[in-house]
């Protein structure tokens, strides 16, 4: 019998996806915004500029998106090398230490993180992905130990029988088998992030939350619309997209 599937089956998958449904619709707003000025018009009608038309829509979600891109991967560098050193027999004794550190981190807001850093290494991008590396480090270093831990002391013994050392053990056996858990942290803290990331722009960054922080400033209420649906968006097909990525790793992992 025939694996082959019928085109209009496969169209059929494809429009009951969410994520499709997701970008498609964050698409159409970044590139038809303006489109929509008659509707903010009528919602708004004692507003003189109802759409946001300092920077591109495009241009202030490449700009969220790279913030976003920057902070969470410095987050997961760290996130999982601290994972990693506090499930090793090395540095158990330090994993008391590195979780109150990074749950401080967490619990320290952001605005405050860049009320410090501000004044020290002054206005722009640096003190923004400061602050959002250390917002986005927890979910990971709990979801990698939590992974780590969660791999079978079988499988180790067997990597150990057939006389691996403790690296190849660590690249081979436990990292591919907490891989989804590992994911799943990663996924948690990106969302974060990408909510997190408007506040960039009040150092002088240019994020989606430029219309917001514009239009809390001069009470325009649209444009505080616009960034904010805009950033929920980004959100949404963002989660939906790690949700499947953790899916396929979750069926490579039992592949494997």
């Amino acid at each position: 019998m025939s694996n082959t599937r019928h085109p209009s089956s496969a169209l059929t998958t494809l429009a009951r996806d969410p994520l499709v449904w997701a970008l498609t619709a964050l698409m159409l707003l970044i590139f038809g915004m303006e489109s929509l000025k008659p509707l903010f018009v009528a919602v708004f009608p004692a507003l003189e500029r109802p759409i946001y038309e300092q920077d591109t829509f495009l241009a202030l979600v490449i700009a969220h998106a790279r913030i976003v891109a920057v902070s969470s991967s410095v987050s997961i560098l760290i996130g999982v090398a601290a994972g990693i050193f506090v499930t090793r027999s090395a540095g158990a004794e330090f994993r008391s230490l590195i979780e109150s550190i990074v749950a401080i981190g967490q619990t320290f807001p952001p605005v405050a993180v860049l009320a410090v850093a501000v004044p020290l290494i002054g206005f722009g991008e640096a003190p923004a992905l400061i602050a959002l590396a250390l917002y986005g480090l927890l979910p990971i270093v709990q979801q990698t130990i939590a992974g780590l831990e969660s791999v079978p002391r079988g499988a180790r013994d067997v990597a150990k029988g057939l006389g691996m050392s403790n690296g190849q053990i660590l690249a081979r056996v436990d990292l591919p088998l907490a891989l989804p858990v590992i994911i799943a942290g990663v996924r948690t803290s990106v969302i974060i992030n990408i909510g997190t990331a408007a506040i960039a722009s009040t150092v002088g960054v240019k994020t989606l939350g430029s219309p917001i922080i514009v239009g809390l400033s001069g009470f325009n209420t649209a444009y505080i619309l616009q960034g904010a649906v805009l950033v929920g968006l980004l959100a949404v097909v963002t989660d939906l997209a790690f949700g499947r990525l953790g899916r396929y790793c979750e069926r490579w992992r039992f592949a494997a």
